[in-house]
């Protein structure tokens, strides 16, 4: 199959040509946003030769009789009047005229719920809204289903109506048929993607082999936080010839922004603006971007430049909300955040950054409710399921808290921050062996905040585990000492007196006195340090010797100095890592 698709990506010209056939189909029926994705790849593509542009395609009976109707309707259609589109479309009998029918009969009633909701009610309450011709479309839509009489454009409208119904197992049904009935049509690949849940719900459909599965692949990866597999896919795609897209070019900085690679994330999305300066999609990411490294010029340029371009666009409004969560104006963030939802209730990345607002201010309700309905929106969002584990830890319910956190993990399981919040968890719980495993697997994956091997030295410390204890704390050193923190850190003051301590009490007065010393060099733990020292020389002067043990750890040997045995005592077998 890898072959097939190669040799199709060898033919541009043929893509090319099947780019302008479906944005030509697409614009007719008032897809707007399928178009705009066609004509950034095609834009992407060197233009082709005035021989090689494909004619458009030939009319049948019905479209040349349904064509005045056709015509005006869609004038209409345009200047956003459906219910006057409709009712010049009712009696005719072509394919195209029956999608642009339906089609803004469904946006005529989703313009009414828009218009009853925009003032009567905020952002939280505007899902409970319906549109009132979704079941009438669905009833006629089946029929004509059912007697096998829709088109690849139809049936996508089909899968929409069902989903906006949540008959969800029906609709991806529905979006499967209609990706086979029009592969070219990327609507129906983009609703396909918000249905599929994980891995294993995506390898069971059938889907067209077209050129355009790359693409939702590639997309439906990063969706799953499969960032690895997402990254390979579009590095082929643009090695395929698609290394001008601004599609990708985002769709990867998006990439790198989920695994949290924030310079390559920065260095792709200046890169877009300098391509694209008027772009407004996926800027809001690039706000959250800024907002983690704390860039506050940068975000307020960016802030002001998207306001002169278009002020009233979601993506504008999180850019704001980013702008004032950053100088810690929590109110009037929160307000542009509910700006956002009233523009677009649907907009995933406004209810979770809602929800965190929320939490500044102590509201944790609201939080909740913000948190739930972006995974209304997405179930796979994890900074939701996340941050309804943190406001419940908030709240003391400890096992509210593992059940969200859990969920956050499962979606990102090699994240370390998932793994920390569940471990503090299972230590309230006090479920203590759950509590290691998760702070170790936390360390084993590459610990963000360099924090799990500190819990998990202090959790063995607290089960009198001293062996245990002190073998995190020297590779928790090792591992900050290594990366140049050490100065920064306050624990590592912690790591040391403990140490400090457990040599003298095992009789290695050496590491027990360059622990001591070391400890002088931090202001809490001088003291201690001084205290130590002078312990140490009163046992010396009394003639005792140090220990001989060669089974204890020690902090100034490398790890991996394998003529130094660890004894372990504890159920999780920490000997062979080397940091």
């Amino acid at each position: 199959m890898a072959a097939t698709r190669n040799s199709e990506f060898g033919d541009l010209v043929q893509i090319k040509k099947q780019l302008i056939s479906i944005i030509a189909q697409c614009k007719e029926r008032g897809l707007v946003h399928s178009v705009k994705w066609a004509s950034e790849l095609a834009f992407s593509l060197d233009p082709l030769p005035l021989n090689e542009i494909p004619p458009p395609p030939e009319l049948t009976e019905e479209d040349a009789q349904d064509l005045d109707a056709l015509c005006l309707a869609k004038s209409y259609f345009d200047l956003k009047e459906y219910d006057r589109a409709a009712y010049f479309l009712r009696g005719c009998r072509s394919q195209k005229a029956y999608f642009l029918y339906m089609y803004s009969r469904y946006l005529s009633g989703e313009k009414k719920k828009d218009d009853e909701t925009v003032d009567s009610l905020g952002p939280l309450e505007k899902g409970q809204v319906r549109n009132e011709a979704l079941r009438e479309l669905r009833v006629e839509l089946s029929k004509k289903h059912s007697a096998g009489e829709l088109d690849g454009f139809a049936l996508y409208l089909y899968g929409v109506v069902l989903r906006k119904l949540d008959l969800l197992k029906e609709a991806v049904e529905i979006f499967v048929a209609a990706t086979h009935a029009l592969p070219l049509h990327w609507g129906s690949w983009l609703e396909l993607c918000n249905l599929i849940t994980n891995i294993e719900m995506l390898k069971s459909l059938s889907l067209p082999d077209c050129w355009v599965r790359d693409f939702f692949m590639a997309h439906m990866y990063t969706e799953l936080q499969m960032i690895k597999e997402a990254l390979q896919k579009y590095q082929s795609l643009m090695e395929a010839g698609f290394a001008k897209s601004t599609y990708i070019i985002s769709q990867i900085a998006v990439a790198y922004h989920n695994i949290r690679d924030i310079d390559q994330a920065l260095y792709l999305f200046n890169e877009l603006r300098e391509q694209d300066p008027f772009r407004i999609e996926n800027m809001d990411t690039f706000s959250n971007l800024l907002y983690v490294r704390s860039m506050k010029p940068e975000l307020s340029y960016l802030a002001h430049n998207l306001v002169e371009i278009d002020k009233y666009r979601v993506e504008t409004c999180c850019v704001i909300g980013n702008y004032y969560s950053l100088r810690s104006q929590h109110e009037k963030a929160a307000l542009y955040f509910q700006r956002a939802l009233k523009l677009n209730p649907r907009c995933l990345g406004a209810w979770t950054l809602m929800g965190h607002e929320y939490m500044e201010m102590k509201n944790t309700s609201a939080a909740i409710q913000a948190y739930r309905h972006a995974i209304e929106v997405n179930k796979r969002d994890y900074r939701a399921w996340y941050g309804l584990g943190q406001t419940y830890e908030i709240l003391k319910m400890p096992f509210y808290s593992l059940y969200y956190y859990r969920k956050a993990h499962q979606l990102r399981p090699n994240d370390s921050r998932m793994l920390v919040a569940l471990g503090e968890c299972y230590e309230k719980l006090s479920q203590q062996v759950e509590a290691k495993k998760c702070y170790w697997r936390a360390y084993s994956v590459g610990d963000v905040e360099r924090m799990a091997l500190l819990k998990l030295a202090k959790l063995h410390e607290q089960l009198n585990e001293s062996d245990d204890a002190a073998q995190c704390y020297i590779i928790y050193i090792q591992d900050i000492f290594s990366c140049g923190e050490q100065l920064e850190h306050a624990e590592v003051s912690t790591a040391l007196r403990y140490l400090g301590q457990y040599y003298f009490k095992n009789k290695l007065y050496d590491e027990a006195s360059l622990c001591a010393q070391r400890c002088c060099d931090y202001n809490d733990a001088r003291e201690e340090g001084k205290a130590l020292l002078r312990q140490i020389s009163a046992v010396r002067e009394q003639g005792e010797p140090s220990s001989t043990d060669l089974s204890l750890p020690c902090v100034f040997n490398p790890l991996s100095n394998n003529t130094t045995p660890v004894r372990r005592v504890s159920p999780l077998d920490l000997s062979s890592v080397t940091p």
